[in-house]
């Protein structure tokens, strides 16, 4: 990519850093609709083969689908990787510019591959299934507080969990009718819940929050979602094996998915007791199992055929 024009841009509430490689230039746009279209002009007349952005909670979305929609490649990329980045070359001062430029080199140097910025229709349904986790982890909470609440207290708090229980219904019913307006979401929902041991709320989750879900191989998906075992070794020193990084919301619905396959599943089944048999821990042959279980959806939503169709 060396010659190449090479973007980096650092996102805020309010502002948009920009630096341009290899010619150095940089600027500051309004994060709002009319700073956004006059960044995208400017970077039109660059002709950049990549534009990258960190992922920032969202704040991000808006520049980077006015880019997709302009023809213009983005990355958006893992902000603690381009940290880390920045440590080893030596970069500890950070301001919105100076990340920028890092962001801009990180993009030169190791080449991040531009995927498609999601729809208008796939950002409403990682809205809707972000509410229903909130709703669920405030569930957890006010049941945890229900047993220690001061007698006085705990008509309120059943209420509330009451309450809470009530708008959970009305979020999975939007999600299902989202669902179900749209034949290709409603296809592969209905590939992925064919397999015993997954419901809706893994499918859900595996669909809006893993789309690279049946176009990567299975150890590019198995690292995307953080079940790939990395080796910890050193010199004389052999480590355990051991998962980490990747998406924990995806992981945590797989790991849900995985416990009801290891009864219902017959490959996941027999694939389980194959492990403990051979002297695995339970842990272990839990995410092993989440680790077949998702190869499996994967060449599934690969192939288009449902698990009665797949060899086990």
């Amino acid at each position: 990519m060396n010659g190449s024009v090479c973007v980096g841009i650092d996102v805020a509430k309010a502002f948009l850093d920009v630096h341009i490689l290899p010619s150095g230039l940089a600027g500051r746009y309004r994060n709002s609709k009319t700073g956004i279209a006059a960044l995208v002009k400017m970077l039109k007349g660059q002709d950049p083969v990549l534009v990258v952005l960190e992922a920032t909670g969202k704040l991000e979305l808006p520049a980077a689908s006015a880019l997709g929609d302009a023809g213009i490649p983005v990355a958006i990329v893992n902000p603690r990787q381009v940290r880390d980045y920045a440590k080893a070359t030596g970069q500890l001062a950070k301001t919105d510019a100076l990340d920028a430029k890092v962001i801009a080199t990180y993009g030169r140097d190791l080449h991040p591959e531009p995927r498609p910025v999601p729809d208008k229709e796939s950002l409403a349904l990682q809205g809707i299934l972000a509410r229903r986790r909130q709703l669920v982890q405030m569930l957890t909470a006010e049941k945890n507080r229900l047993d220690r609440a001061h007698p006085a207290a705990r008509r309120d708090v059943r209420e509330h969990i009451e309450w809470l229980y009530e708008r959970l219904k009305l979020v999975d019913h939007d999600l299902h009718e989202l669902i179900k307006a749209s034949p290709s979401w409603r296809q592969r929902d209905a590939l992925l819940q064919s397999v015993p041991g997954v419901g809706p709320v893994a499918s859900r989750t595996l669909l809006i929050d893993l789309p690279e879900l049946g176009t990567v191989d299975k150890k590019a998906i198995s690292k995307l979602v953080g079940v790939a075992p990395l080796n910890r070794d050193s010199g004389g020193l052999r480590g355990s094996r051991s998962v980490w990084g990747g998406r924990p919301q995806v992981r945590c619905a797989l790991y849900m998915a995985s416990l009801a396959a290891i009864r219902a599943n017959p490959a996941i089944r027999a694939y389980y007791r194959k492990l403990r048999e051979a002297g695995k821990k339970p842990k272990v042959a839990q995410v092993a199992c989440m680790h077949k279980l998702l190869v499996i959806l994967n060449a599934i939503a690969q192939s288009g055929a449902q698990w009665e169709a797949q060899p086990t």
